[in-house]
C-alpha cells in the first residue's frame, strides 16, 4: 500500500524538531551538527532570531495579496539585489526551478522581441542540474533524472562542462543563450575555472548570445561573494537564485540586465504566490545579514580554513579519501569509498552531510559558522575517515 506522503524520497528514519544555529536536535534530544543546511538553503543556520523576528512580525500583518497589488517589500529587495549585483531587474518565485523556467523564457522572448525568433536553442553542460520540472531535467540532459519522463522538452544542446571548443562546436544560427552552473552542486562540487567563465562571456559577445547562469546552490554568499560568478569578474545577462536567499522559506528569483528583460512586459509571465509578503519580508531579514560589513569576508576567511582542514584530513587518509573541491563553504570531499556509506557513517558520529555525483559528499554549512564547529566537524570526518579505513 503506498504511503499517504508519496514515496518519491529516500528519507533517513530521522526526524528533527528543532534546530539553533548551525545544529538540528531531534525529539529525544541528540544533537547533529548540520553540514548540508537543507542542501545549502539554510544559510543563516536555524531559527536565525531576525529572520524569525521578521517572519513572526509580517505574519500578524499580511501573508498573501497576490501580485495583483504593489508588494513593498517586494520592491524593497529587488531593489537591493539591483544594487549589490549585475542587474536591472528581478522576479520573484518560490523556487531554483522556476527561477530557471523565468530565465529560459526571458532567453527565448529576448530573441522573439529583438528580431530573431528563431533562436531559440540553449547549449547547457553535461553534469548540470537545473531543476525537477520537465524542462529543467532537459536542460540538464541527466539520463538518471530524464528515466520514465521521456520525450525531452527540446531546445537545449548538451556540452562538456569546460570545454571551449566543444561549446563553439556546438553554437548555430538557432542557439540562443550559454546556460552554466559556475560551480556544479549535484554533479559533484566542479568549480568553473575562472578563465572558462571569462571566455563564456566573451562567446556570447561574438555571436549575441545571452549568458544565463544558474545560482541556485552557489549564489547569495556561498562561495564568498553575493554571486560566484563575481570571482570571475564577469558580468552575465541572467541569474537563477534560490536556496540560501530564503534562509529557508520558500523563495527564488530571476535576475536580468534591461536589455536581457526587454520581453518580458505585462501579462508574459507570472506567478500566483511568487514575491508575497511572507517572502518578502523574509528576503529582506536574509538580506540584512548578507549585506553586513565583513560578511562575506568571514565567509571567505573560514571557507579557506576549512579547505585546508579538509585537505590535510585528504592527506592523512588517502585510503578513504581523493580530493577536496569547491569553493568557499560549498566544499566537497570525493571519496575513494561510497559515499553513501562515508555520508552514513559520519551522520552515526553526528555529522549531516549531503551526497553528490562522482562519488562526493558535500560539505555545504550554513554560513555563520565559525571555527569551532569547524574543528568540531573535522574530528567528526576523522573519526569517519577512521571507521571506513577499518571497515574497509
Amino acid at each position: 500500500m503506498i504511503s499517504a506522503v508519496m514515496p518519491t524520497y529516500a528519507r533517513a528514519d530521522l526526524a528533527f524538531e528543532r534546530g539553533e544555529g548551525a545544529y538540528l536536535f531531534t525529539s529525544d534530544g541528540r544533537r547533529y551538527l548540520d553540514f548540508a543546511a537543507g542542501i545549502a538553503v539554510n544559510s543563516l543556520g536555524h531559527s536565525h532570531p531576525h529572520l524569525v523576528k521578521a517572519l513572526e512580525e509580517q505574519g500578524r500583518r499580511l501573508w498573501h495579496c497576490a501580485n495583483l497589488y504593489r508588494i513593498p517589500a517586494g520592491e524593497r529587495l529587488a531593489e537591493r539585489l539591483v544594487a549589490a549585483s549585475f542587474a536591472d531587474t528581478v522576479f520573484f518565485t518560490n523556487s531554483g526551478a522556476e527561477a530557471l523556467e523565468c530565465g529560459i523564457k526571458m532567453v527565448r522572448k529576448y530573441h522573439d522581441d529583438t528580431g530573431s525568433p528563431g533562436r531559440y536553442k540553449i547549449i547547457t553542460c553535461r553534469g548540470a542540474f537545473h531543476g525537477r520540472t520537465l524542462t529543467t531535467i532537459s536542460a540538464a540532459g541527466n539520463e538518471k533524472y530524464m528515466k520514465g519522463f521521456l520525450p525531452e522538452v527540446p531546445g537545449f544542446v548538451h556540452v562538456a562542462f569546460g570545454n571551449l571548443n566543444e561549446l563553439r562546436a556546438a553554437i548555430d544560427d538557432e542557439t540562443a543563450a550559454i546556460l552554466v552552473e559556475p560551480v556544479q552542486g549535484e554533479g559533484g562540487i566542479r568549480p568553473a575555472d575562472l578563465e572558462y567563465l571569462r571566455a563564456l562571456r566573451t562567446i556570447c559577445d561574438e555571436f549575441g548570445l545571452l549568458l544565463f547562469l544558474d545560482e541556485v546552490q552557489c549564489g547569495m554568499g556561498r562561495t564568498g561573494k553575493l554571486f560566484a560568478h563575481e570571482w570571475a569578474g564577469i558580468t552575465p545577462d541572467v541569474v537563477a537564485s534560490a536556496k540560501g536567499i530564503g534562509g529557508g522559506f520558500p523563495l527564488g528569483a530571476c535576475l536580468a540586465t534591461e536589455k536581457a528583460a526587454v520581453g518580458m512586459t505585462a501579462g508574459t509571465h507570472g506567478s500566483t504566490y511568487g514575491g508575497n509578503p511572507l517572502a518578502m519580508a523574509v528576503g529582506n531579514a536574509v538580506m540584512d545579514i548578507l549585506l553586513e560589513e565583513g560578511f562575506f569576508q568571514e565567509v571567505d576567511h573560514v571557507g579557506r580554513h576549512l579547505w585546508r582542514e579538509l585537505a590535510a584530513l585528504c592527506d592523512r587518509h588517502p585510503e578513504v579519501l581523493e580530493e577536496v573541491r569547491g569553493a568557499g563553504l560549498m566544499l566537497g570531499l570525493k571519496c575513494r569509498v561510497p559515499n553513501t556509506d562515508f555520508g552514513l557513517q559520519a551522520r552515526e558520529l553526528g555529522l549531516l552531510t549531503v551526497g553528490a555525483a562522482e562519488n562526493v559528499v558535500r560539505i555545504l554549512p550554513p554560513l555563520i559558522i565559525k571555527e569551532a564547529e569547524v574543528k568540531e566537524a573535522v574530528a567528526i570526518l576523522e573519526q569517519t575517515c577512521k571507521a571506513m579505513a577499518k571497515a574497509a
